[in-house]
Parts: structure tokens; C-alpha cells; sequence
């Protein structure tokens, strides 16, 4: 893990030993971790002292009321995700086979300004998410030649 002096924490709690590893692991994480995958990422990194599993939803419960963290959950997966609040937001392909999440570059809402649209509904967020298969599953056995299933009927 990086250096104590390399972050700069948000403001509005008190920062323990174990808040700041959770802030590591969530900050430098590209996609969205369960609280199980971020405990077993900071006993990787050898962080001392102090851990459970009920550790984490304890302060992943904290960071989402003062609204640090996103918490979602993705279609076919009953474990909730969280994810670091950035400047934005980012959608997600989610491959079927390995569950791999893949940020989107852009979000296709951007440019449409759905508030001014409607008298009778105030948009206040959206989730897009996309579902398929990732370069590594589609080249493996879930999708094969279809020269070589033709040979097989």
C-alpha cells in the first residue's frame, strides 16, 4: 500500500487504520469490489491488525452515508458491489462468463438533459449496464468456430 502522506482523505470522518485501507484498496480499484474482495485485497498487502469481514460493511456503511461510495449490485449476482465516488460516474460491461466489469469511456446519457423533459418525473441518477462477453470468453469454448460445430453435426 502506498504511503500514509500519498492520499489525501476526505474530509467529514475520522480516518482508523483500517478506514484508510479500505479507501486504498476502493480508490486504486478500476471496477466495483464486494466487501469480501476488498478484506482479502488488504490481508494480501499484508496490512496489520484489526480485520473481519463485518469490519468492512461496517465501513463501507459510513463511507456510502457520507456518500463516498456507490453500492450496486449487477444483473445475475446477488453480492453488492461498491465503488469509490469519482468525479462522475461510469457504466459497466459485465461480462457473462467471468463477471468481469468493464468500464464504459463515456456515458451515453451525457448530453440528453432528462430533468427539463418532463414536468411529471425528476430524474435524480441512472445506471446503464451492459451484458456479454468479455475478449477472453468469447475466444474460449463459450462461443467455438462455427466451421468446427457444423463439422460436428
Amino acid at each position: 500500500m502506498m504511503a500514509e502522506n500519498d492520499f489525501v482523505y476526505p474530509a467529514g470522518i475520522k480516518w482508523t487504520k483500517q478506514r484508510k485501507a479500505v479507501y486504498e484498496v476502493l480508490s486504486g480499484s478500476e471496477e466495483p469490489l464486494s466487501a469480501v474482495q476488498i478484506y482479502n485485497l488488504i490481508l494480501q498487502s499484508g496490512s496489520e491488525g484489526g480485520y473481519a469481514v463485518s469490519t468492512i460493511y461496517r465501513i463501507l456503511t459510513v463511507f456510502e452515508e457520507k456518500g463516498y461510495v456507490e453500492k450496486s449490485t449487477f444483473m445475475g449476482e446477488d453480492t453488492v458491489m461498491y465503488e469509490w465516488k469519482r468525479n462522475g460516474h461510469t457504466h459497466y460491461a459485465v461480462c457473462l462468463g467471468c463477471h468481469k466489469k468493464l468500464p464504459l469511456q463515456a456515458c451515453p446519457f451525457e448530453h440528453l438533459h432528462l430533468a427539463a423533459e418532463s414536468d411529471e418525473f425528476l430524474v435524480t441518477g441512472h445506471k446503464l449496464e451492459l451484458y456479454g462477453y468479455c475478449k477472453s470468453c468469447k475466444n474460449n469454448q463459450l462461443f467455438p468456430n462455427k466451421g468446427e460445430n457444423s463439422r460436428k453435426n
